[in-house]
């Protein structure tokens, strides 16, 4: 559409393709548009299991959904790789419309007086440089007393590991000046700015709801890098069978390397997990172990 508008605009005469204004293109959508031989399609595979997409093993930002499901918060979300927290197991996060809004979003909630669960706005280090900064100032000047998280994991994650200016990358890789984003928010007006690491899940939380109680303007930087930028990671965990109760905590995490046997008790695959050990902290009967790459613990 955005396309069409501005030949249109130029008065050049359009063909109607068809193509729809809402969904993906497909090649089969593609090729009936131009009048092509639709390409062959094979049958739906029955019983695949279902993979919902996640955030990676050892993913920072999980820590900090984790907390606010807990809380029973009402997280105004953004673009990034972390609206994946929207899906289940998490189910921490209540909105994404564009880049920035879930700061202005949180302001809203605020001035509408839902004050029956808290209201809490989370946005990408990236995204809060390029479109977050006027909604933080706003909140400011218009005297609120919201939350807002940054999560800082030191990179452009979804879109390719760019550097930003928090990073202190430039886009060609090479060093470029890094915004100090606590001094940032401070300068913005924000009363409080806080630095957590987001696998501490404890202290993330327990920080989280302190500032949720306060009144006044308050950022939480969750502090982290992305996995996937991380080189050296720790040994991998493992379960052990006889010690695992089947409650089902760790697999409320949503991480990818943990799963469940026929019997139901957790299984966590040692070639994918990167030793981050959120997992170990929400497991009340230490039946999460730390191995090395390749292990027998209870028969893992």
């Amino acid at each position: 559409p955005y396309i069409t508008l501005r030949l249109q605009a130029l008065d050049i005469q359009l063909v109607e393709t068809g193509l729809s204004r809402i969904g993906e293109l497909s090649p089969v959508a593609v090729a009936r548009a131009f009048g092509g031989d639709e390409p062959p399609t094979r049958e739906r595979v029955p019983d695949l299991p279902a993979r919902p997409p996640l955030m990676c093993p050892g993913c920072p930002h999980r820590g900090v959904f984790y907390a606010l499901s807990k809380m029973r918060a009402v997280v105004t979300g953004d673009i990034g790789c972390y609206t994946l927290a929207a899906l289940p197991p998490l189910k921490a996060m209540d909105s994404c419309l564009c880049m920035g809004a879930s700061i202005g979003m949180a302001r809203g909630m605020e001035l509408a007086h839902s004050a029956e669960r808290p209201a809490v706005a989370v946005i990408g280090d990236s995204t809060f440089a390029h479109s977050g900064l006027t909604g933080l100032l706003h909140m400011a000047y218009t005297g609120s007393t919201g939350t807002v998280v940054v999560l800082d994991n030191r990179t452009t994650a979804m879109t390719g590991h760019q550097g930003n200016p928090v990073s202190g990358i430039a886009c060609d890789g090479s060093p470029a000046p890094a915004v100090d984003l606590a001094a940032l928010c401070t300068a913005l007006g924000a009363a409080s700015v806080r630095t957590v690491d987001p696998h501490d899940l404890a202290a993330t939380r327990a920080v989280l709801e302190e500032e949720v109680a306060a009144d006044h303007l308050s950022v939480i930087i969750a502090k982290a890098p992305c996995a996937l930028i991380v080189k050296d990671h720790p040994d991998p965990y493992a379960v052990d069978e006889e010690l695992c109760t089947k409650c089902g905590a760790c697999i409320r995490l949503g991480c990818p390397a943990i799963s469940k046997d026929e019997s139901g008790r957790a299984v966590i695959d040692t070639a994918i997990c990167v030793g981050c050990g959120q997992c170990v902290q929400v497991c009340r009967f230490d039946a999460i172990v730390q191995v090395g790459p390749s292990c027998d613990i209870g028969g893992v």
